[in-house]
């Protein structure tokens, strides 16, 4: 019995700083992909958008750092103090989460008025298809509180869906032809970095498959979900149902 007891307790140890150990690859990935075409430019005086951009960026980045330091909480024994910021991280997620769809609305109007409207909008997809998605994820999160293993995995699977734009620019830097313009891309150019930032789900899995047996059923749905959601928006985003959502959610800037 004590055996077992002792069994138990190294697992759980082992899941809280796997956890601690996704959480710090989700900071290195968020800023090391946005190093060469946010930050370094930005530091450098060299990149100019509107003040909503910069913004965002703050806020996704303050998002990432928050998440690993309420993971780190919970891999130190410090439940209550986690739950207690946790109201914190539904203050900042609802920001961040308004933040996304103003950004987005900056930057189709830049577009348009550079003379790249349909594609703006064609593009807008990869981002406004995933933001109902990932706020719904969220939602279940904060419901399923009570349920930290549930939670938890829920909470892993939102950051996994919203790693995509960082390992993107990534892309971008090493694979983007010399002299490439700087329109928007075509959506299908997204599925690679988000079938990578997938990657994480699987790497949850096989913890899952050695620490408990079997995947857990968020990461199982839940990756399915994201995966269809990553899939279906190349398609959706070249329809005429889309391009009248994205003319009717532009026209909200005025």
């Amino acid at each position: 019995m004590n055996a077992t007891v002792i069994e138990a307790s190294g697992l759980r140890s082992d899941s809280r700083y796997f956890y601690l150990w996704m959480a710090g690859a989700f900071v290195v990935v968020a800023f090391g992909g946005f190093t060469p075409t946010y930050w370094a430019p930005v530091t450098a005086g060299k990149f100019h958008a509107p003040p909503i951009i910069h913004i965002h960026g703050m806020l996704m980045f303050t998002w990432t750092v928050f998440f690993f330091v309420q993971t780190a909480l919970v891999a130190a024994g410090r439940t209550m103090d986690h739950r207690t910021w946790g109201l914190a991280g539904l203050a900042l997620f609802s920001v961040l989460s308004c933040s996304i769809l103003v950004g987005e609305m900056a930057v189709l109007k830049r577009n348009e008025a550079l003379g790249m409207g349909d594609a703006g909008r064609r593009f807008a997809a990869v981002t406004l298809c995933a933001w109902p998605l990932m706020v719904g994820i969220f939602t279940l999160a904060v419901v399923n509180i009570r349920r930290p293993q549930v939670h938890k995995r829920l909470m892993t699977l939102l950051m996994i869906g919203i790693l995509t734009p960082a390992i993107a620019r990534v892309f971008i830097t090493l694979l983007a032809p010399p002299g490439a313009g700087g329109g928007p891309p075509p959506p299908f150019v997204s599925l690679p970095p988000s079938l990578v930032a997938d990657l994480f789900i699987v790497i949850a899995m096989i913890h899952d498959w050695r620490t408990r047996g079997r995947p857990h059923p968020v990461y199982v749905v839940g990756g399915l979900v994201l995966l269809a959601q990553q899939v279906l928006t190349v398609p959706f985003a070249a329809t005429g149902t889309w391009m009248s959502i994205a003319q009717a959610f532009e026209r909200l800037a005025g």
